[in-house]
Order: C-alpha cells, then structure tokens, then sequence
C-alpha cells in the first residue's frame, strides 16, 4: 500500500537521470511514457538552454500538462508497429491527428515485453544510427528499472481481497484508500472487475502471479459460495473464486479484460484441487466499466452475477458481460431465498425436470406453440398435454401476462 506507493516515488529521479542522459546522447528533448502513454519523465534539454516552443504540438503539451495522451492518440501511434518493434520507429506529421512534427519512438523493453516509450521530435537531419544505438542501451536500462518497479509494488493481492471481503461500508471505504495508495497514480484509470468461477483451489492464497495475466492490476482468491454468491451445486468445487482488478483504455472497451478472462480460465481448467469434482465447469463474468475505484464493491456483485449467469446458461459464456446477461442482471441479484418461489417448486423435482424444461422453453419462445414444438422437437398436441400438466401442478393460468411472469423469472433463478 504506503510501500508500494513510495517505491514509486523512489524510481523518479532514477527515470529522469536517464531520460536526460537520452536527450544529451541525441541533442534533444526526449520524454519517457509507460505502455499506458502516462508520462514518467521530461528531459529538457535544448542547445539554446531553454526549450524550443515548436516542439509542443498539441498531442505533446497535453502529454505534458496532463501527464497521459488520450486512447485516440494512443490507438493512433500503436497502429506504427511501436508494440511489436525492437529498434527506433519513425512516425511521420499528420497534423491532422495534431501531430505537427514528426515522431522517433525507441520503444523501452525488458526480457521481450514493452513497459514504455522513448520519444523524440524528428527533425532534420536527426540523430544518426549510431546516436539511436546509444539511446537504445540507455532504454534497456530503463527497461530494467520499470521492470523491477513493477516487481516491487504488483503484490495487491491484500488489499484487494480487504475490499471485496469488506462486511461494513467503512470498512470497504478504507481498504479502497489502501488500495488506491498502492497503485498510486493509476488509480483513476477505467477498470473492471472479473470474477473466475468457481476457482480450483482451496486456499485463499493459491491465485497466479499478476504478472501473469496481461493487463491485470490486482488480483485474489474472494470466497465464493456465501451471501451474496452462491455457487451452483453443478460446479463442484471448493468456496473460492479468482477476481481480478482490470486496467482498460476507455470504459467502452472491455477488450483486455475478455482476454484475460479467456486466459484465466485455461489456466483453470489445467488445475484440479484434491478432491474436487474432474472437469466442472467454470466460466467468468466481467462487471461493467467504472472510472476510479469507488465502486469496486459493486463491480465486485456485477462480475460475480454474470459468472453465475454464464454457469446457470452455457448460452451466455464461457465469458460473459454483466452487460449482456439480460434479466440475469436482476435475478442474480436477489438472495436464494426470493428467487425460489414456493409455486414454482412442485415443477423442480427431478420426476418433473421435462416438464419444467417444456415450461421454459415455452416461454422463452414468448408463448408460440410451433416455435416452442421445434425447439424441443415434439409435437404440438404433446407441447399443450405438458403444458396443461404445468398449470395443474402450479395452479398458474399460462393465458395470464403475471402468472408467466413468476414462472418464468423462478425458472430461470431454479438455474443459478
């Protein structure tokens, strides 16, 4: 937490030592962002002794006024290759995008993974390769440096798991401080929350390294199977889900946390905790996007409902968004006790589960009796005999809009 975020503090002067030492191998102003486009440092230096105004286009006085570039901006430069690339990349002016000058970008890489950006104006004539080669070792060592950075305040897995266990609102609000200290100044980054369930383990503390699921920021085991999320009996395993605190690029681009997700869940189904049941089915949920962390408790019971979802209809996963899961946004949300309704329960038993199928089916199909008859392949006059037989075992009038109403919702919150 407090630890994490002077750590941070300490790499500072450390960046901006070798960003100058950039700017004087290349004899201009370099600045140094990570792979999120945040600025870490500036170097200033200029051959007059004071900073040429031309070099502050738009995109760049904003990178340095705001100390982030925009996800536009962003999109717009990766799509020069700066991800993949291993030597300096030359992006040509388009002032149209508010670049005026032309971009040299020496991308900063450690062990074959970019952490960040060196870059510079391109002018003419520009440095020469044999300056870029220098300034490229100097970018190794920055590489390093972020590297163990990262390495020394990646472990959230504390405050995190504190959040999401919180009983009390003040105490939520406190492990949230704790939190955000952590991360420092990523902590008012778009995130979402995903939740893995049910997780293969046993032990609250038996979670991959964070460092091991792209754009993951936090991660934890949270209990899964009590108050608010029960486990489905089908799942078979033990109390515990994996949550996971996901940077993104904009709060309309849930693409990072899809893939992680997907990743997650591989690693899953690789691992099987003694005694549990062989091959249950997992699946995962992932909250909508929040700004800050505010409302991670919430986001929280988002990613936990749409992976309870996923598991209750196969339709909707293995990765589901708490977006997408429809009336399941409202019946997860309701403690078992509501969402069983007494009517409903002769239909549940197992002597009745064709009947309670053809029930459901019947109205997914919004009541028509041929689509209904094609779906579950029988004929018609049959769909009505177990649909009589529905009524008698309910007392529910199937002709009545409220009476399908209850059957319906208690059908599908039978599933989770």
């Amino acid at each position: 937490m407090r630890e994490n975020a002077r750590v941070t503090a300490d790499y500072k002067g450390d960046y901006q030592e070798l960003v100058d030492e950039i700017s004087e191998l290349l004899g201009a102003p370099a600045t140094l962002e990570n792979r999120d486009f945040e600025l870490i440092a500036f170097g200033t230096y200029d051959s007059e002794g004071e900073l040429d105004a031309s070099a502050l286009d738009p995109v760049r006085t904003r990178s340095i006024l705001t100390r982030r570039s925009t996800s536009a901006v962003r999109t717009w430069f990766e799509g020069f290759g700066i991800t993949r690339a291993t030597g300096p990349v030359r992006i040509p002016p388009t002032p149209e995008a508010g670049v005026y000058r032309g971009r040299i970008c020496l991308p900063v890489r450690h062990r074959g993974v970019v952490l960040g950006y060196v870059w510079l104006l391109d002018d003419d004539p520009g440095p020469t390769e044999r300056q870029l080669a220098a300034a490229m070792a100097v970018t190794t060592r920055i590489g390093a440096l972020l590297a163990d950075e990262a390495q020394a305040g990646a472990d959230l897995t504390r405050e995190l798991r504190a959040v999401l266990t919180a009983e009390r609102d003040w105490q939520r609000e406190m492990a949230v401080a704790e939190l955000r200290a952590g991360l420092g100044g990523r902590s008012e980054g778009p995130y979402t929350m995903v939740c893995v369930a049910p997780w293969p383990s046993a032990a609250p503390d038996d979670a991959p390294s964070v460092r091991t699921v792209p754009g993951a920021t936090a991660l934890c085991a949270a209990p899964w199977g009590e108050g608010a999320f029960p486990a489905p009996e089908a799942a078979g395993d033990a109390g515990q889900a994996l949550a996971l605190l996901v940077r993104l690029r904009s709060t309309d681009a849930l693409a990072p946390a899809v893939s992680a997700a997907g990743r997650l869940l591989e690693q899953a189904g690789g691992k099987r905790r003694r005694g549990g049941a062989a091959g249950a089915r997992r699946a995962a949920g992932i909250a909508a996007a929040r700004t800050g962390l505010a409302g991670l408790g919430a986001a929280w019971q988002e990613a936990a409902g749409a992976a309870r979802a996923a598991l209750a209809e196969p339709g909707l996963g293995p990765v589901a968004e708490w977006a997408r899961i429809g009336p399941y946004r409202l019946l997860t949300a309701l403690p078992a006790e509501v969402a069983h309704d007494p009517v409903v329960a002769p239909l549940l038993v197992p002597a009745h589960r064709e009947l309670a199928r053809t029930a459901e089916v019947f109205l997914d199909c919004a009541g028509q009796a041929s689509r209904t008859a094609a779906e579950l392949g029988i004929h018609r006059q049959t769909l009505y005999y177990r649909l009589s037989r529905v009524e008698h075992l309910t007392g529910l009038d199937l002709d009545d809009g409220e009476d399908r109403l209850l059957l319906h919702m208690a059908l599908k919150g039978a599933r989770l």
